[in-house]
């Protein structure tokens, strides 16, 4: 497996997603076993709206449990990063510079599985995440953006 095909996830991602597997096995199971159960008593099933309705919720929960069974059995947990060069796991200070001027910001390099720009992490596999990774504080990169080519230095490395 590639760094770019693995599943990162913080220790705090991982437990939130073994949690929910656990609920999804245990106790969403039952409830839908029991709404389909319910919804066959109903009459005949080629008419009968719960009854679909239970089955595609059934399918929903089934597609979730595998889903993260899948991501959990290839996931490699990421321990705090202390280094140099820039990582799954580093947390880096970017400054951007554009047409309005130059700002800062700062990013924690996560698996895909949990990236989200408004909490300022940012996946290993975006364009931005992969161009930094191996860098240096110090270093500029370009990248290309929809709005053309953009050029950020990296001002430091957690």
């Amino acid at each position: 497996m590639s760094q770019s095909d693995a599943q990162y996830l913080t220790k705090e991602k991982f437990t939130e997603l073994t949690n929910e597997l656990d609920f999804l096995k245990t106790t969403r199971r039952k409830e839908v076993a029991e709404n389909l159960e319910y919804s066959k008593k109903l009459g005949d099933l080629s008419e009968n709206a719960e009854y679909h309705e239970a089955r595609e919720e059934q399918a929903k929960v089934e597609d979730r449990i595998m889903h993260i069974e899948s991501i959990l059995k290839s996931a490699k947990v990421l321990e705090e990063r202390k280094a140099d060069t820039i990582g799954v796991g580093s947390t880096v200070v970017v400054e951007k510079d554009g047409k309005d001027g130059s700002a800062e910001h700062k990013f924690k390099i996560v698996g895909s599985e949990e990236a989200d720009m408004m909490q300022g992490k940012l996946s290993h596999m975006s364009p931005l995440g992969g161009a930094i990774l191996g860098k240096r504080k110090g270093d500029v990169i370009e990248i290309m953006a929809p709005k053309g080519k953009t050029k950020y230095t990296i001002k430091d490395v957690e």
